[in-house]
C-alpha cells in the first residue's frame, strides 16, 4: 500500500518554476489588485447590492417541475445509492495492492471532484447523499418520522456537528497513519455513516443539512453556483455572489470555514521540505506531528479570522460578537479558490486512476503504468490556474465583505472598518501563494 499512499502525499503538480512570470511579480500583482479591488469598491460601491435569498431570475415553471418532481428525485437517491453499492462492492474485489479504487474514488473523484460539480449545479451531494436515501428506508422500517425524527434538534447545534465531521476527515487524509490504506478508509466511512444515521433517526433528515459534513461542504461551495433557490423556493439564475450571501450565520460557521481552508494550507505546510525536517528532528510519532500541525494551522486560521472581524466591528461600531458570523461568508470564495489551485491537478490525474481501477470488476483490467496521461495540460498552464484561483478568490471575498460590510456598519465607518478583513485577506493572499510556489 506504499505506493498508494505516496499519491496522496503529492496533491499538486506544479511549482514555483512552472509560472509564467516570476513568484515576486505575481505576488506583488496580487496584492496590488486586492487593493486595487479594496478602494475601487470603497469610492463605486456605498450601499449594500447583494440580495442573497431575494435575489435571482426564476427559471420557466415546466424547468421547475421536472427539476423538483418526485421522479427525478427519487432517480437521483436511488443512482447515488448504486454508486456506492458499486463502489463497495469493486473495493471488495480488488486487492489492497495500490490497485484498489476506493482510495482513488474517496480523495479524488469525491472529495475534491464534489467542489466542481457543486459550482456548476449547486449542492449536488444534496440530491445524491446514500445516507439521506439509506436514512428513509431505515427509519421507514423502524416506523420513525423521517422528517421529525425522535427529537427536536437545538438552534445552538448549528454547524458544529458538520465542522467536527470534516475535520475528521482531514484529519484522515493528512495525519492519520495509513489514510490511504483500504480497510483505514472502509473503517471509517462505515463509523461515518454510522453516526450520521443514528443522529438523523434522532432528529430526523434536516440534520443532514448542518451535521453531514459532506453536505455541508457541497453546499457551501453550490451557494456559489450560477443556479439556486429563491426564498420563495423558485429555481432561478443568479450573481454567484447573491448565493454566497446566503449561506450563514450560524453557530460553528467560523469553524466550518476554518477547518476547510486551515486544512488546505495545511497540506502544503507539510509538503514543504522544512517542515519535513522539522517533523524529523521531533522526538514524537509523525501522527503526532501531523496532528498538533493541523489543529495549529486551523486555530491560527480562526483566530486571524475572529480577530480581524472583531476589530472590524468594534472600528465600525457594530456588536463585534456577531460580526464574524456575519462575514464568515465572505471567505467562502477564498476557501474554493485555494481548493482548485490546491487539487486541480490531482483530481486531472488521480481522477483517471480512479476510473481505471473502478472498470477492473468490469473486466477492464488496471493499466501496468498507472492508467493516468499527464500530457492533458502543461505544468505551466496549472500554475496559471493556480494563480488566477486564489488570487480571483480573493478578490471575489473582498467584493463580499464589502458588500456585507456596507450593509453592518454606518456608511461613514463602512470603509475603515473593512481595514481589518483587507490586511488579513492580504495575508491568506500571500501566505497563500507562498505555500504553492514558494515553499
Amino acid at each position: 500500500m506504499a505506493e498508494a499512499a505516496a499519491v496522496f502525499l503529492a496533491h499538486g503538480i506544479g511549482g514555483r518554476q512552472d509560472l509564467p512570470l516570476p513568484y515576486e511579480l505575481l505576488e506583488q500583482g496580487a496584492i496590488l489588485a486586492l487593493l486595487a479591488s479594496f478602494f475601487g469598491l470603497g469610492m463605486l460601491w456605498r450601499s449594500p447590492r447583494f440580495r442573497a435569498g431575494a435575489a435571482g431570475r426564476a427559471v420557466p415553471m415546466p424547468i421547475q417541475r421536472v427539476a423538483d418532481s418526485t421522479g427525478l428525485r427519487w432517480l437521483l437517491r436511488l443512482l447515488g445509492l448504486a454508486a456506492t453499492g458499486f463502489v463497495v462492492v469493486a473495493t471488495l474485489l480488488v486487492p489492497d495492492d495500490g490497485r484498489n479504487p476506493l482510495p482513488y474514488v474517496v480523495y479524488a473523484l469525491f472529495w475534491i471532484g464534489i467542489v466542481p460539480l457543486s459550482l456548476l449545479f449547486g449542492p449536488v451531494w444534496r440530491l445524491v447523499n446514500p445516507l439521506r436515501t439509506m436514512h428513509r428506508l431505515l427509519a421507514a422500517l423502524i416506523r420513525v418520522p423521517a422528517d421529525r425524527g425522535l427529537l427536536s434538534l437545538p438552534r445552538w447545534v448549528g454547524y458544529w456537528p458538520a465542522a467536527l465531521s470534516l475535520f475528521s476527515f482531514v484529519w484522515l487524509e493528512l495525519a492519520a497513519p495509513n489514510g490511504a490504506a483500504v480497510h483505514v478508509l472502509l473503517l471509517y466511512l462505515t463509523g461515518y455513516a454510522a453516526v450520521h444515521l443514528g443522529a438523523a433517526i434522532l432528529f430526523g433528515d434536516r440534520w443532514f443539512a448542518t451535521g453531514d459534513g459532506f453536505e455541508v461542504y457541497s453546499t457551501m461551495v453550490g451557494t456559489l453556483a450560477p443556479v439556486g433557490r429563491r426564498d420563495d423556493g423558485r429555481l432561478v439564475l443568479r450573481n454567484p455572489l447573491d448565493g454566497v450571501a446566503t449561506f450563514g450565520p450560524a453557530p460553528g460557521v467560523v469553524a466550518l470555514v476554518a477547518v476547510l481552508l486551515g486544512s488546505t494550507f495545511f497540506d502544503s505546510v507539510s509538503g514543504a521540505p522544512a517542515w519535513l525536517r522539522l517533523a524529523a528532528q521531533l522526538p514524537v510519532p509523525a501522527t503526532v506531528t501531523s496532528t498538533l500541525g493541523l489543529l495549529a494551522v486551523i486555530a491560527i486560521v480562526a483566530t486571524t479570522f475572529i480577530g480581524a472581524t472583531v476589530l472590524a466591528g468594534q472600528v465600525g461600531n457594530r456588536s463585534p460578537r456577531s460580526v464574524p458570523g456575519l462575514l464568515a461568508h465572505s471567505v467562502i470564495p477564498i476557501v474554493v479558490g485555494y481548493v482548485i489551485a490546491h487539487y486541480f491537478s490531482f483530481l486531472l490525474f488521480q481522477g483517471q486512476r480512479a476510473f481505471t481501477t473502478l472498470s477492473a470488476p468490469l473486466g477492464g483490467g488496471i493499466d501496468p503504468a498507472g492508467g493516468v496521461y499527464y500530457g492533458l495540460i502543461s505544468a505551466t498552464a496549472i500554475a496559471v490556474v493556480q494563480v488566477v484561483a486564489v488570487v480571483g478568490g480573493h478578490i471575489l471575498a473582498v467584493v463580499s465583505a464589502h458588500d456585507r460590510s456596507v450593509a453592518l456598519f454606518p456608511r461613514a465607518r463602512a470603509l475603515v472598518g473593512q481595514l481589518p478583513l483587507m490586511v488579513l485577506m492580504v495575508g491568506y493572499t500571500v501566505g497563500g501563494l507562498t505555500l504553492l510556489f514558494a515553499a
